[in-house]
């Protein structure tokens, strides 16, 4: 069953290799497309096309960064070399030089030691550390993927709290149209009669039918309840939900607003609003979601 992925996810890597030690990380955060940044040597760089291959093929959106980081070993395990053919080769032009600049200070140990070449830094086998590193990545996925879901499942939780508190709200708000319907009836009945005693009884029920039309709101909630029920499918479908749950924000904005609209004549403004509220919670969590 495909599950709600999170936008936000963290993992990390590392694994001592033959010549050092292997550190990989992935981290990420929401982002309206799927964005890849590589922070690694430029010696790795050759693999940024496999690895963004491989990761694009298991996270659909995101600003992700991926950091590999490679620290040599030091030591007796791989010693530095000293290249005496380019040592003599120095020290003969040191000799050359001398008589030419009697004065010139000659050159110190640690001077000779530090000049290019003299000491050979031990060599990295670069095939077999990318190998490692393609074979690793695999790993990093799976667990950036799980702390995705982990967090994709608590904000599923969060989204069907909210979804039960409008769909209560949406429930109660139904019953109350014919009743606000009937006292306004009543009322406006009672006041032209004091007004005109004489008024024709069909205006007053003219007036009360345009009023109840005006106040008519079993559309909207029976949209709003619709859009309720997409919702909650597109949470159990799971797989890239995000756009599509932010499409179905808008719809049920615009319902709220519209009962917005006519809450002045329900007196149930302070239920809108409440409406608007939750819908608005919903819609900064999801911006989370993939």
């Amino acid at each position: 069953m495909p599950y709600i992925h999170s936008m936000t996810g963290y993992a990390s890597h590392s694994v001592d290799v033959a010549d050092g030690h292997l550190s990989l990380e992935l981290r990420a955060v929401n982002n309206r497309f799927l964005e890849l940044n590589f922070r690694m040597s430029e010696d790795l760089r050759v693999l940024e096309g496999p690895l963004r291959e491989r990761i694009s093929a298991q996270v659909g959106r995101g600003k992700v960064e991926c950091r590999i980081n490679f620290l040599p070993r030091r030591g007796v395990d791989l010693p530095a070399t000293l290249d005496t053919t380019v040592l003599e080769q120095l020290l003969q032009l040191v000799a050359t030089i001398q008589p030419l600049a009697p004065h010139a200070r000659p050159l110190a140990m640690g001077e000779l030691l530090r000049w290019p070449g003299v000491i050979t830094e031990p060599k990295i086998d670069n095939e077999g550390l990318q190998q490692t590193i393609m074979a690793q990545i695999n790993t990093l996925l799976a667990d950036f993927n799980a702390s995705r879901a982990r967090e994709g499942e608590k904000l599923t939780a969060i989204l069907h709290e909210r979804l039960q508190a409008i769909r209560a709200h949406t429930t109660q708000l139904r019953p109350r149209v014919p009743e606000i319907v009937a006292l306004y009836r009543d009322k406006l009945q009672k006041r032209l009669i004091e007004l005109a005693p004489d008024l024709d009884q069909d205006r007053i029920v003219q007036e009360v039918a345009l009023f109840a039309q005006k106040i008519d709101v079993d559309e909207e909630l029976d949209r709003l309840l619709a859009h309720l029920s997409e919702v909650e499918r597109t949470l159990e479908k799971g797989g890239l939900a995000g756009k599509r749950l932010d499409f179905l924000m808008q719809d049920l904005k615009r319902e709220a607003n519209t009962l917005c609209s006519k809450a002045g004549a329900l007196d149930v403004s302070s239920t809108a609003i409440e409406l608007k509220v939750l819908i608005e919670q919903m819609r900064e969590q999801i911006q989370n979601i993939e």
